[in-house]
């Protein structure tokens, strides 16, 4: 089972510390010694940032890693009213942009995965849907993510290109809202990434469209100005761009760039 990370992680090492000191053990448990390398990422990277997260406290002992995942839109604001991060990694291109010219970036951002959408629907399909064009139907529950988010970007692209309009019920912050809003059957359909259908197994289906050629999504990442672990932060980005990184995030479904 892959640990937690952030607060959860935090509440899961202290567990750990006071089992070891109920049991006598002297077994390592991270303490307040331990230096924290901090990664601000996109939610849709969450499971191969997890892991890749694992693989970079082995290579560095004494080091931890903690990963804020949220919309990218979000963490980029964060970070410009002065969020502590060592690196960022984004769902676009556009929302890095806003960090670049806020001059927080502290190198170039490299590309180092791809993502297209797809329709997410219920097990099941109760709706019926069978392609885009499906998702203006009068009656039908709707849910994309915000166009300040990368994900409602790229979906106001595809609708662009299809020519046509959408009238979602709602719109999210997070592409994995709209993911727990579909998977639940509070929604009959929404867009979410390519990986979202698949890391979300049997909970929905996915419906693949021609459209979402026109909007692929590249992931960057940098590290960001001011760190407090700079060094540390370039490696972790350079654990991501690796063939060992890039094997992860091929496993969960990203494409290279």
């Amino acid at each position: 089972m892959t640990p937690p990370k952030g607060p959860l992680r935090s509440l899961t090492a202290l567990t750990a510390a006071l089992a070891l000191l109920t049991t006598g053990c002297a077994a390592h448990a991270p303490t307040s010694e331990d230096t924290t390398v901090t990664v601000f990422a996109a939610a849709s990277l969450q499971e191969p940032f997890d892991e890749i997260g694992d693989r970079f406290e082995t290579e560095h002992p004494g080091t931890r890693v903690e990963i804020s995942y949220a919309g990218s839109s979000t963490l980029a604001e964060q970070i410009r009213q002065g969020a502590p991060a060592d690196v960022l990694a984004t769902a676009d291109e556009a929302t890095m942009a806003t960090v670049v010219e806020a001059g927080l970036a502290d190198a170039d951002p490299v590309p180092f995965a791809t993502n297209t959408l797809m329709i997410a629907v219920p097990a099941g399909n109760p709706a019926g849907v069978t392609d885009l064009a499906s998702l203006t139907e009068d009656g039908l529950n709707l849910v994309l993510c915000a166009p300040a988010v990368p994900c409602g970007a790229a979906a106001a692209a595809v609708e662009s290109a299809a020519g046509l309009t959408f009238a979602p019920v709602s719109e999210e912050q997070s592409v994995t809202d709209v993911l727990t809003k579909v998977s639940s059957g509070e929604a009959d359909a929404g867009l979410v990434y390519a990986t979202d259908i698949r890391r979300a197994g049997g909970a929905v289906d996915g419906i693949g469209f021609p459209e979402a050629e026109k909007a692929v999504n590249t992931y960057p990442l940098t590290t960001v100005k001011g760190s407090q672990h700079a060094e540390l932060g370039q490696d972790f980005v350079d654990l991501v761009l690796s063939e060992a990184g890039q094997s992860v995030l091929a496993d969960h479904g990203f494409a290279g760039t």
